[in-house]
């Protein structure tokens, strides 16, 4: 896999062994995708980037800074992702914090994720894990750098035909796929689940917020997922995909999914040839 990096603005493809964010996971990441030097959701990314910081108390990165560099990494590619990483840097062994922190920035580039066309125009089917998100309402939104739960939720299935899995949390609300937001139509409105608990709150959704402001944010349950009449997920590298099905239960294509769809094109960001 070709990847270019920057690790705090050089060309490098190692950081330190004793660096925070290896060690405990202490930092950030946004994916960010580009098409013709062009990011569509930048601010929402940064926005996010920086309210995280704030919260873990990392010294957010130069934003500015950050687009030079994103410019540097994907020059000449006409499509790809950007993956933004920050870390509190080095400290002293334990969990105390650095009393003078030097957060370490990764800005690297790759090429986007093959998805068929058929995904998005028929839909991808999804089956529920069996992993349950642990809640911790100080980490719950932010795209902190401990996926475990997602990588053992998609160590779940080895099916091909399989794209996603339904995480819930402990009550068995659920609360997204393992690697995207998820929107359902219920009773002819747009629910999407609450994420003051755990969940992360991708810019992707808050797109979708924005742009369908009627959707109402709250609760749901699998039951009610299971009734929908239309369900679809949200990815700032993916963009808006259908779903086909869920375990047993099959899912038309419906009218909202193909109105966001559009809106992504709209926004400049295009993943299937049939977007060209």
């Amino acid at each position: 896999m070709a990847v270019r990096m920057l690790i705090n603005g050089v060309a490098a493809d190692q950081v330190p062994a004793l660096d925070r964010g290896l060690a405990y996971g202490d930092g950030l990441f946004e994916s960010i995708r580009l098409v013709d030097a062009v990011a569509p959701l930048w601010s929402r990314h940064m926005r996010r980037l920086v309210e995280s910081c704030g919260r873990l108390r990392i010294p957010p990165p130069d934003t500015m800074q950050l687009w030079s560099e994103v410019l540097e990494v994907t020059r000449d590619m006409p499509h790809s992702v950007v993956r933004i990483t920050v870390t509190r840097g080095i400290g002293e062994r334990g969990y105390a914090l650095p009393a003078a922190p030097q957060p370490m920035r990764v800005v690297a580039a790759f090429a986007p994720p093959q998805v068929a066309d058929s995904a998005y125009a028929q839909g991808v089917r999804m089956r529920v894990c069996d992993i349950r998100l642990a809640e911790q309402p100080l980490l719950a939104g932010m795209k902190h750098l401990n996926r475990l739960e997602q990588v053992l939720a998609r160590a779940e299935w080895s099916d091909p035909a399989i794209a996603e899995g339904v995480l819930c949390d402990s009550h068995g609300r659920v609360i997204s796929a393992t690697m995207a937001n998820l929107f359902a139509v219920v009773d002819g409105m747009l629910l999407t689940p609450a994420l003051d608990r755990c969940g992360v709150a991708g810019v992707a959704r808050a797109e979708v917020l924005a742009a369908c402001p009627q959707t109402q944010v709250g609760a749901l349950t699998l039951d009610a997922l299971l009734g929908a009449s239309e369900v679809f997920l949200s990815s700032s590298v993916r963009g808006i995909l259908p779903v086909r099905s869920l375990d047993k239960q099959d899912y038309p294509v419906g009218g909202t999914t193909r109105q966001l769809q559009q809106h992504w094109r709209d926004l400049g960001l295009r993943w299937s040839r049939a977007d060209e």
